[in-house]
């Protein structure tokens, strides 16, 4: 496993980060969680991420569990807060002082640990103020129960603000945490030079378009049973991408996964990871084989005619714009 630098810090992840979103406490069993996590651990990952929100704080729990025994400083933990938590109440969610407070002792609590490496925004807020964000992270490091912040799902602009505010308060704004994949590449104009410029890493999520990229889906098929695409909760752009010219053109990337010697799956890891500003992929496993498959992509580098050719089978089917990111964030809470 590689591991590299996040942002302009001394805090090294893994290239490979296992995260819960919508296994733990929810679709995946926990002996079956526990066994992912320890794949993950003998594959040489490190690096954890998790959110208070995901199985409304029971993902929190079983991560903690499953990371019970290990050493430690030898351990990379991430988690976010935004989203509602608890029963829902009026300052169960954003981030207000009040919310980011309670909301790092509950998941410190969760997670069994007096610090999280790693402490992130879900999403902007426009109903607090960002100087009350910001104070807010910085006395939680200042605290020690969070070593870095970061943000998920921020715009440029939104970015550029923070890290001039954590620059002012001393604390490291050290990462931004997007979707990223062959079909959705809206940070690339915008937040992925913002970051470089100002010493931020992409964390990525969904480097697999939530499982579309692994070929799964046939054109004019049924969907798998029990697969993401089939659940009541699917997401929104899962179901825009479920068409037949997308599938389609996903099928004829297997000639270039072939060549190479690795799966679709892999190639799609691997492809994000091609980014300079990448740091690391985040993946999620219902078993511990995808753990195992999906690792082997940092170590897998696609050579630039490769790169070409993707684009080309891809075409105008991936999402470019950069407004993308604030049309999909909340309003007023």
């Amino acid at each position: 496993m590689q591991h590299t630098y996040l942002g302009k810090s001394g805090l090294k992840i893994s290239r490979i980060i296992y995260g819960n979103w919508i296994t733990h406490g929810s679709t995946v069993e926990n002996e079956m969680a526990q066994r992912c996590v320890n794949a993950a651990l003998d594959a040489g990952i490190t690096t954890f991420d998790t959110a208070d929100t995901y199985a409304n704080t029971k993902a929190e729990v079983v991560l903690g569990e499953a990371l019970k025994g290990q050493r430690r400083e030898s351990l990379e933990i991430l988690t976010k807060v935004y989203w509602p938590t608890g029963p829902m109440g009026p300052n169960d969610s954003g981030l207000s002082r009040k919310h980011i407070m309670e909301s790092i002792n509950g998941s410190l609590s969760r997670l069994g640990t007096d610090y999280v490496d790693l402490y992130q925004a879900h999403r902007y807020d426009v109903s607090t103020p960002l100087e009350e964000t910001m104070l807010a992270f910085a006395d939680i490091v200042r605290q020690g129960k969070a070593l870095y912040i970061g943000v998920s799902e921020w715009t440029a602009d939104q970015i550029r603000a923070a890290h001039a505010y954590s620059k002012e308060l001393g604390f490291q704004l050290i990462s931004s945490q997007p979707q990223y994949n062959m079909l959705w590449r809206v940070i690339e104009d915008e937040v992925v030079p913002t970051s470089a410029e100002l010493g931020l890493s992409q964390i990525v999520w969904s480097p697999l378009a939530q499982g579309i990229l692994t070929g799964k889906y046939l054109p004019g098929q049924e969907y798998p049973a029990g697969s993401r695409a089939t659940l009541d909760s699917a997401s929104r752009f899962i179901r825009a991408a479920m068409n037949d010219d997308v599938l389609t053109r996903v099928q004829n990337l297997r000639p270039i996964a072939d060549e190479l010697d690795v799966s679709l799956a892999q190639l799609g890891v691997a492809w994000v990871l091609q980014n300079d500003n990448v740091a690391a992929a985040i993946i999620g496993a219902s078993r511990p084989e995808q753990v195992e498959e999906n690792v082997k992509a940092s170590e897998v580098v696609i050579p630039a005619d490769a790169m070409a050719r993707i684009d080309e089978i891809l075409g105008d089917t991936v999402e470019r714009n950069p407004a993308k990111t604030l049309e999909d964030q909340p309003g007023e809470r």
